[in-house]
């Protein structure tokens, strides 16, 4: 299984906040794929940054990538444009968030998200 994680969830787990116990045990099995996009690594980064300074924000990112996390950097036009679609279509969603379900659709994968106020919305949408 392939797993998109995506900025809420690495934060939940690195803080140990609700929801860490989820994301913890998708990282240790072995027969999942995680991946992270760029712009989701670079909210980490920035909540990191913000809270604890810089050397706690580069922490974080090298500590997620040691875990196994892959980095996705796609930005093709196709690429961003169905991350465009998505903003524009569901706009309850941050344009990081459409990068990770961008790369979830790209990839077969499913976003692992602890943040049901920016997804919520979209999985409503995708019913209908």
């Amino acid at each position: 299984m392939i797993y998109i994680l995506d900025a809420s969830a690495i934060i939940a787990y690195l803080r140990g906040e609700p929801g860490a116990d989820a994301v913890s045990a998708i990282l240790i099995d072995p027969s999942h794929v995680c991946l992270a996009h760029a712009l989701n690594l670079c909210e980490v980064y920035y909540d990191f940054y913000r809270s604890n300074g810089e050397t706690a924000a580069r922490d974080a990112v090298r500590d997620v990538l040691a875990l196994g996390v892959q980095l996705r950097s796609d930005l093709s036009i196709d690429f961003w444009q169905m991350a465009g679609a998505l903003k524009a279509t569901v706009r309850r969603i941050s344009l990081a968030d459409c990068f990770a379900v961008a790369l979830a659709q790209a990839t077969g994968g499913s976003v692992l998200t602890s943040d049901h106020h920016e997804f919520d919305p979209l999985a409503e949408a995708s019913v209908r």
